[in-house]
C-alpha cells in the first residue's frame, strides 16, 4: 500500500488547521505568582522558580505594558467570536493597582472593533477599597472571591506573610461588593478540615450574599526531593512524591458535596448556583459540562505568565506544557499547536478502563489529569477523588433525573422542591 497520501483523519484535520479558528479564553497571570498572602495550599506560589534570573518582587513579576497590549490586541483579534473573555488572575493582581487596569480597560477598547469585552478578576479581596469596588463595578467586572467559610476554616490556611489571618479583610471587601453592586462569585478550597463542616460551610456562604459558589478540592502532589525547583508537582512526575497535608479525601469530599446538595435540593434550586451542581445537571441533559475537569477534554484555556510565556492550562505551568510566547507567535497559532491539541486530547486518551466503563463518565469526564496519581487494583492511574465522586453521583441520580426531565420538558428543575414540600 502506498502509504504517503494515506487519508488518515490527522492529515484531512492538517489540511484544515490554517483555515481553523479556535475559541479559547486567557487566564492572564499578570504579576506571575506574587501575592500578599501565604496560603500553605497554594499551587502557584511557586512558580517563581521558572524565572531563577528574577527577584520575586512585585516588579519583576509585573507583566510590562508592552506584553500586555500585544496580548489584549492578540487575545482580541485571534478569536472569531463577537464576546472575548479574560480572566486576570495572579497571585493577587490588585497588587498593580487602579492605574494598572485602567490601561487595560482603555487598551481593550482601543482594540475591540465592535466585539464585547468581558472581564473576570480572580482576588484575595484584601486590598479592596471603595476605589477599586467603584471601579470593579462602573467596568462590570466579574469578581471571583476567595472565601474558604467562617474565620476559623479561612484564616487556618489564607494567611498574610506575618501569620496574620485575612477573613476580617475578606468580609469588608465583601460589604464593599454589595454596597457598590460588585458581581462576584465565592470561590472556596475544600481541604483537610473544611471539607468536614459541609453544611456549615454552605450556609455561610450563602449568608455572605454569595449566590454562585465555586468549590474546588484540594489535590496535589509534593516531590520530596528538596532540590527540585517546583515542590507542587504534575501527574506525570515520576519521583518520590508526598501529598499535600491540606489534600482533602475523597471521603470527605464526596461527603462534602452530598451534604450541600442535600440542603441545596430542597430550598435553593434556582436561587443558589453551585459549579459542580450545574454542570452534573448538564451532563444528565446530554450537553458537555463547561467546568474543565468534568468535560470529556481538556478545554482550550491557556495560562499567559507575566512575561508572555504561554502553558496549556494554568494548573499543568511546567516547563513541558510550554507552547510559546506572545511576543513571538500569536494566540490563534499556539492554540492550534501540535503541544496544545495534543494536551487537549490527552485527557480522553489516558482514561483508565475503570473509567471507561464507569456509569458515571459522562458526569465527571475522569476528573482534571492532575488529580489522575492513585492506581487502582489493575496499575491503572485513576483521580485521587474517584470514591467521592462516585458517592456523589450515585447519592443524587434520582433527583438529576427528575430535573433533567424537567428541562427536557421545558419545565425549571426547581419543581424538585414541590416535591420535598409534599412530603413535609
Amino acid at each position: 500500500m502506498n502509504t504517503d497520501r494515506r487519508q488518515t483523519a490527522s492529515f484531512l484535520f492538517e489540511q484544515e488547521r490554517e483555515k481553523v479558528q479556535r475559541n479559547f479564553s486567557v487566564m492572564v497571570k499578570c504579576v506571575g505568582p506574587v501575592c500578599n498572602l501565604d496560603c500553605d495550599y497554594c499551587y502557584y506560589l511557586d512558580k517563581n522558580a521558572l524565572y531563577p534570573d528574577k527577584k520575586f518582587s512585585l516588579q519583576g513579576f509585573r507583566m510590562n505594558e508592552q506584553v500586555l497590549e500585544k496580548l489584549i490586541r492578540d487575545v482580541i483579534t485571534s478569536q472569531p467570536q463577537k464576546r472575548i473573555e479574560f480572566i486576570w488572575h495572579g497571585g493577587e493582581p490588585t497588587l498593580l493597582g487602579i492605574d494598572y487596569f485602567q490601561k487595560i480597560v482603555d487598551l481593550q477598547q482601543k482594540y475591540a472593533d465592535g466585539k464585547e469585552i468581558a472581564n473576570s478578576f480572580q482576588t484575595n479581596g484584601t486590598l479592596i477599597n471603595d476605589k477599586w469596588a467603584e471601579f470593579l463595578a462602573s467596568h462590570h467586572f466579574l469578581c471571583g472571591l476567595s472565601l474558604d467559610g467562617p474565620q476559623k476554616f479561612h484564616d487556618n490556611h489564607r494567611r498574610f506573610i506575618n501569620g496574620q489571618g485575612s477573613w476580617e479583610k475578606v468580609m469588608k471587601c465583601i460589604e464593599l461588593f454589595h454596597e457598590y453592586e460588585v458581581e462576584f462569585n465565592t470561590m472556596s478550597v475544600v481541604n483537610a478540615s473544611n471539607s468536614k463542616q459541609p453544611a456549615l460551610i454552605y450556609e455561610f456562604l450563602k449568608s455572605t450574599g454569595s449566590r454562585f459558589m465555586q468549590f474546588s478540592p484540594i489535590a496535589e502532589r509534593i516531590a520530596l526531593d528538596e532540590h527540585e525547583p517546583l515542590s507542587v508537582v504534575s501527574n506525570t512526575y515520576k519521583k518520590e512524591t508526598a501529598v499535600m497535608q491540606e489534600n482533602v479525601s475523597a471521603i470527605d469530599w464526596g461527603n462534602f458535596l452530598c451534604r450541600i446538595f442535600d440542603l441545596w435540593v430542597k430550598k435553593d434550586v434556582g436561587e443558589f448556583f453551585i459549579n459542580y451542581f450545574d454542570n452534573t445537571l448538564a451532563a444528565y441533559i446530554g450537553q458537555a459540562p463547561s467546568l474543565c475537569s468534568m468535560a470529556p477534554f481538556c478545554g482550550c484555556s491557556p495560562a499567559i505568565e507575566h512575561n508572555g510565556d504561554v502553558y496549556c492550562c494554568d494548573h499543568f505551568v511546567f516547563p513541558e506544557n510550554h507552547i510559546g510566547n506572545t511576543t513571538n507567535l500569536s494566540l490563534a497559532e499556539m492554540v492550534k499547536s501540535d503541544k496544545q491539541l495534543f494536551f487537549e486530547q490527552r485527557k480522553q486518551d489516558t482514561l483508565s478502563a475503570q473509567c471507561r466503563a464507569c456509569e458515571f463518565l459522562p458526569m465527571c469526564g475522569g476528573d482534571c489529569p492532575k488529580n489522575r496519581f492513585v492506581k487502582n487494583e489493575a496499575g491503572e492511574y485513576i483521580s485521587c477523588l474517584c470514591q467521592g465522586f462516585q458517592m456523589f453521583f450515585r447519592h443524587t441520580q434520582k433527583q438529576f433525573e427528575f430535573m433533567a426531565n424537567e428541562l427536557r420538558h421545558q419545565r425549571p428543575p426547581a419543581n424538585i422542591m414541590k416535591k420535598f414540600k409534599h412530603k413535609i
